[in-house]
């Protein structure tokens, strides 16, 4: 069975070098035979959270709302790539992702970090396992931390040097981890529907 993978990417800053972590991750989940899918929360353009999708009147959201909640009910599985701000998590990403709540509910959700330095993110992506549990998705343990992002992966999305190798390595484990989250979910689902 084929998933629907939705890949959320949330820089607005001018020079983005995540996007290359972002590019990477969609293509290597549609190599791997999902239906990859980038949201990049810039493109989207919602404003700073005021409603949340389940305030609008029903039929009465924004059209880019609107046509994201449909994206993210009808996915199998959500991988998150997030920079880090001062420790902390990225404004445009978590602004995105507010304006939703019963729509990521009963899905595994995937983490995968980057930074200018050798830490890769790794305090955004510890934060983000809290945010999105609450949220109601399932965060599978494994996550994908790129350092020095600059030179890890090149403006086309192809891995390069030492960091590129290591995210070429760690990302089959993070790939297996989220399928087979993906597929128990699905099963389940077959089976029984969420309680609620």
């Amino acid at each position: 069975m084929t998933s629907r993978i939705l890949v959320f990417y949330g820089s607005y800053r001018s020079d983005r070098l995540g996007i290359r972590l972002a590019d990477y991750l969609v293509a290597q989940f549609a190599a791997r035979g999902a239906q990859a899918e980038l949201i990049d929360a810039m493109k989207v353009g919602l404003p700073m959270l005021d409603r949340m999708y389940k305030e609008h009147p029903k039929g009465q959201a924004p059209a880019a709302m609107e046509e994201l909640a449909e994206k993210i009910r009808t996915a199998d599985a959500f991988v998150f790539v997030t920079g880090e701000y001062n420790w902390g998590q990225q404004p445009g990403l978590k602004n995105l992702t507010d304006h939703f709540l019963e729509e990521w509910f009963w899905r595994p959700a995937a983490i995968a970090s980057y930074s200018a330095g050798r830490l890769g993110g790794a305090r955004s992506n510890s934060i983000w396992h809290g945010t999105l549990s609450e949220m109601g998705m399932a965060v599978i343990s494994s996550t994908l931390t790129v350092g020095q992002i600059a030179e890890a992966i090149d403006p086309q999305g192809k891995p390069t040097g030492p960091a590129g190798q290591a995210l070429e390595k760690s990302f089959p484990r993070f790939a297996d981890d989220l399928a087979w989250w993906t597929e128990a979910a699905q099963a389940q689902k077959a089976k029984r529907a969420p309680p609620y």
